[in-house]
């Protein structure tokens, strides 16, 4: 069964999603993110995927206390990304709740560093995220494109002893147009022992399905829920029939 991860968005304390990382495009959910956090849980959700979008652009963790809160509230593992640069935010995050950090700029711009955590903390707590425009990656909560191939990148830190990654398709990421099959293919045929977790574009059920009969053991759900697209009873039934 594939697993389901919805994500929370964070902007100035409050749930929001962006179309393709473009920050000026951006819209409001909700004000209270443990609100949805909590309503994903009712719905038979054991993962939470939070990012923290100021801190992305801060270079810093920001939105902590709205880690902290989700997680003294739910009982949700949750993967925290967005703003990690030091061993001081790591542990802020861990501190605050996190079970997992998510490393997307700091695994290229640091790369001593972002090795140091994994060695330190594990494969089962620390993901590489690898996020990528025409399949090149990019930082800086999607506001820097780099020439860093995707495959070759995420092969590299796989074979460094890195377990799970999460790639999005920036192109796709808000669209709700379907996700990047082919690309997800490619990666899992290229490095078949990680656990690639997808992510963007997702828009309905038979998205799900696609990536589901390649193989992807993982997906991050956001806008889909947010529009309507897919309901949460949808993935209560899911996941109780899974």
């Amino acid at each position: 069964m594939i697993e389901l991860i919805p994500a929370i968005d964070i902007i100035d304390g409050r749930c929001v999603r962006l179309s393709q990382g473009d920050y000026t495009r951006k819209k409001v959910y909700n004000e209270n993110p443990l609100e949805v956090a909590k309503a994903f849980q009712d719905n038979g959700l054991r993962r939470l995927h939070l990012v923290d979008l100021d801190g992305a652009k801060a270079n810093h963790i920001v939105n902590y206390k709205v880690l902290e809160q989700i997680a003294s509230h739910t009982s949700l593992s949750i993967d925290f990304g967005g703003g990690l640069k030091s061993d001081e935010d790591l542990h802020i995050a861990f501190d605050c709740g996190a079970d997992m950090v998510t490393g997307g700029s700091v695994a290229v711009r640091d790369r001593s560093l972002f090795l140091h955590w994994l060695e330190q903390y594990g494969n089962e707590h620390i993901i590489l995220g690898a996020d990528a425009r025409d399949e090149k990656i990019s930082t800086g909560g999607w506001l820097e494109d780099s020439e860093i191939e995707l495959v070759p990148y995420v092969s590299d830190y796989v074979a460094k002893g890195i377990r799970k990654v999460i790639t999005t398709d920036i192109g796709r990421d808000g669209m709700l147009r379907g996700c990047a099959v082919e690309l997800y293919k490619k990666m899992l045929s290229a490095i078949p022992d990680m656990y690639l977790i997808a992510s963007g574009g997702i828009g309905s059920w038979t998205d799900i399905e696609a990536l589901q009969s390649i193989g992807i053991p993982a997906v991050i759900l956001g806008k889909a829920i947010y529009e309507g697209k897919i309901s949460l009873t949808e993935i209560s039934r899911f996941v109780i029939k899974n």
